[in-house]
C-alpha cells in the first residue's frame, strides 16, 4: 500500500459553508480506512510560480491506496470538484531514514 496526497483546488471564490462542511465529513467517511489523515484547509495562501490562475490551495489530506489509479478512484467524489475546482494527486516517495511519528504503519 502507498500513500498518496490530495492537493485540493479550491476555485478563487469558494466559500465555505454548513452544506459544504457537511459534504465533506460525508466524503471523508466514505474513505474509510484509506484516509490516513484528513489534513487541514487552506484560507490564506500564496503563489510563487504557476499555480494556475482560476484556482489555489484549498488543503491537502493523506490518503493510502495500492496505486495511482486507485487514489484518483478516491479522489473522484471531493465535494471540491462540484464548486469548480480539483483534486491533484502524489504519490509520496520514501525518504530512507526518515520516518514520520505519527505513522504506525
Amino acid at each position: 500500500m502507498s500513500e498518496f496526497v490530495f492537493v485540493y483546488r479550491a476555485p478563487t471564490d469558494y466559500q465555505g459553508s454548513l452544506a459544504t462542511a457537511a459534504a465533506w465529513e460525508r466524503w471523508f467517511n466514505s474513505l474509510g480506512t484509506s484516509l490516513l489523515d484528513k489534513g487541514n484547509p487552506v484560507f490564506v495562501r500564496s503563489t510563487h510560480g504557476n499555480g494556475g490562475a482560476d484556482t489555489g490551495l484549498g488543503g491537502y489530506s493523506l490518503i493510502a491506496a495500492d496505486n495511482l489509479d486507485a487514489a484518483a478512484a478516491l479522489a473522484k467524489g471531493c465535494p471540491i470538484v462540484d464548486s469548480g475546482g480539483g483534486v491533484e494527486i502524489g504519490e509520496l516517495t520514501p525518504v530512507p531514514g526518515r520516518h514520520h511519528p505519527a505513522r504506525t504503519y
